[in-house]
């Protein structure tokens, strides 16, 4: 019996095919947009594959750029909504797409807008899968995650100490606000470090990957704005108690102290050792005041 020959993989983008395409519509990247183009293919399958796309699904890429990790998602997903700010590469990216995947010409949807005032797309995605400019990164990841509620899952690629926070649990150095506020939306964790020889140019730093589900908010009658001013109260002096620094979003000391006996957390603990079902307690505590 023969065996089935199999399937080879479809051409991704190269080191000269970047530089090539670059060159033809007079684009440098630029530390202000925070680009660094993937430049190498197995990188891109990798990343696609740690995302774990289902062939049904339709995913959010933010920051194409010249289409790298376009391809990788057109060949592993139904369909691919991408977010380009740049409007150079936002006018290539449609006519790349048709040149490199034609067959996937329809399932291609391109949104040329800043990411961060989108709120609504073309098509419902249910995967978010990104290579993130280091600058807006968490800004961006939080942003998608608030208005659209059908993405379920997704992998970012962002600055490896930035990898590092949005994926952090309680006790640990790098818990933060982005730690806390991520897991209002869903569990994060690290899921690899790419080096920096992989992108053009090379940044001085390694890139995280950080996977996500979604979940649900922790239960509370308290909304996310109340939840999320107590985490920015309890990190912007982080280095002190619970009590004194909740004291001014409270009304003063004594009032912070009675939330978080309410809430069921030491007083003289600090923010960066409890989790986000405790904030969501906080808020409520004092929202509920007698």
């Amino acid at each position: 019996m023969t065996e089935p020959t199999p399937a080879v993989p479809a051409p991704l983008f190269g080191a000269s095919d970047i530089r090539r395409m670059a060159e033809e519509i007079g684009v440098r990247p630029t530390k202000t947009l925070g680009q660094n183009f993937v430049i190498d293919g197995n990188t891109i399958r990798r990343i696609v594959a740690a995302a774990g796309v289902g062939p049904d699904e339709t995913v959010l890429e933010v920051g194409p750029g010249l289409g790298s990790l376009t391809l990788g998602l057109l060949d592993a997903a139904a369909a691919v909504v991408a977010v380009e700010i740049d409007p150079v590469l936002a006018a290539k990216l449609p006519d790349t797409v048709k040149e490199w995947r034609p067959q996937a010409a329809n399932a291609f949807h391109l949104v040329h807008a800043d990411a961060m005032k989108v709120t609504e797309l073309p098509v419902e995605p249910t995967a978010l899968v990104a290579n993130l400019p280091y600058n807006v990164a968490v800004p961006v990841v939080l942003h998608l995650l608030q208005y659209f509620p059908s993405l379920r899952h997704g992998l970012v690629m962002v600055q490896d100490e930035v990898a590092d926070r949005l994926a952090a649990g309680p006790g640990s150095k790098t818990y933060g606000v982005p730690s806390v506020k991520a897991a209002w939306y869903s569990q994060m964790r690290k899921a690899g470090v790419i080096g920096m020889n992989v992108f053009w140019p090379a940044p001085k730093i390694h890139s995280g990957l950080v996977a996500f589900t979604r979940r649900e908010p922790p239960a509370t009658t308290a909304s996310r704005e109340q939840v999320f001013a107590v985490v920015d109260a309890a990190f912007a002096q982080r280095r002190k108690t619970l009590r004194a620094a909740l004291a001014g979003w409270a009304g003063g000391a004594p009032e912070a102290e009675r939330c978080l006996l309410a809430a069921g957390v030491d007083p003289t603990a600090r923010g960066e050792v409890i989790d986000i079902a405790a904030f969501a307690r906080i808020a409520e505590a004092r929202e509920n005041r007698p």
